[in-house]
């Protein structure tokens, strides 16, 4: 019975987000390629599971067969058909660009060329906001969803485009419902701030972004180790006394190859499930991979439909 409720409060965290998702409107969601049974079952089990309204975007005969090899219903999803991924990727932007959809969502088709569309200067769906993703893991054991951001975007982010990635994913963790002012760990390799590690620095700099208003809606404190930003004993041994310290949601770490990292370590040492979502352009972004679990695939749909409902009330509001 103790296993059983263990897995019970596992699952919670993502069920709760999936009938959320459920609860609102299904987002008409551009699917960019979905030529491979991963990405096409993918985007057909979300609209299954009511959380997205799905237009595939790839050469028609393909995923058809695609769907046939695999036992797949396509039903009556609208297909739209050209010629390759290229192609797939730049129609799929120019559909969002005339308001055809309110999700973008990648199918089989390589990271890179999807994004290449979306940041085009000219054709593209640039913000003022930098772009930039946000892992929504569930880790066994851990009581809180963990947001753990930038890890598949910006390589070497500077201070402002830091400030960006920590705004992004404090927007985020309000508009899908998580709650209000998320703990926010600036994570680095100490807990102190030395010129010897520059993201120490940065991190330091974060903070008092947020004492001046430039970062809004969230709790920054750091540098924070790994350890000291979830480990409320880990934080007490080092005397760290901060209502962020031991209690993250969101840990922001100092670049791509630590967070990428930190995340696989996650998924693979403590069987977490990571979703995965892109904010800072026009629309929320799905990217998804072929070794996601089905319940990583529906989280990242239906944190990103939740995301779309916020947008569509802030928007209504406003007219």
């Amino acid at each position: 019975m103790a296993d059983q409720n263990k897995v019970t409060a596992q699952q919670s965290k993502y069920d709760r987000l999936i009938a959320a998702a459920q609860a609102a409107a299904s987002a008409v969601t551009i699917v960019a390629h979905p030529c491979d049974e991963a990405s096409l079952r993918g985007a057909l089990e979300a609209a299954d599971n009511g959380l997205i309204v799905p237009v595939l975007v790839g050469p028609e005969g393909r995923i058809r067969k695609v769907a046939q090899e695999s036992g797949l219903d396509l039903k009556a999803h609208a297909i739209v058909d050209v010629a390759h991924s290229h192609a797939a990727a730049a129609k799929a932007v120019a559909l969002i660009r005339e308001g055809k959809g309110e999700l973008l969502m990648k199918g089989s088709l390589h990271t890179d060329e999807l994004m290449r569309e979306v940041t085009a200067s000219a054709t593209g769906l640039r913000t003022e906001r930098r772009i930039s993703h946000v892992f929504v893991m569930d880790v066994p054991g851990h009581a809180d969803t963990l947001f753990i951001t930038d890890a598949a975007i910006n390589i070497f982010p500077d201070l402002d485009v830091k400030r960006d990635i920590v705004q992004n994913a404090i927007d985020l963790w309000v508009k899908i419902g998580l709650g209000e002012q998320p703990r926010v760990a600036i994570v680095s390799a100490v807990e102190t701030v030395t010129t010897k590690i520059p993201s120490t620095i940065e991190a330091a700099a974060l903070c008092k972004m947020a004492d001046r208003g430039q970062i809004v809606g969230g709790l920054l404190d750091g540098p924070l180790a790994f350890d000291n930003a979830i480990s409320p004993e880990a934080a007490r041994i080092k005397g760290l006394t901060s209502p962020v310290a031991g209690r993250a949601q969101i840990i922001v770490v100092p670049d791509l190859e630590a967070g990428n990292m930190l995340a696989k370590n996650l998924t693979f040492l403590t069987h977490a499930d990571a979703a995965g979502i892109v904010l800072g352009a026009r629309v929320p972004i799905v990217l998804t991979s072929r070794a996601d679990s089905v319940r990583s695939r529906l989280a990242s749909c239906a944190v990103a439909t939740l995301y779309a409902a916020a947008q569509r009330r802030s928007m209504q509001a406003v007219a």
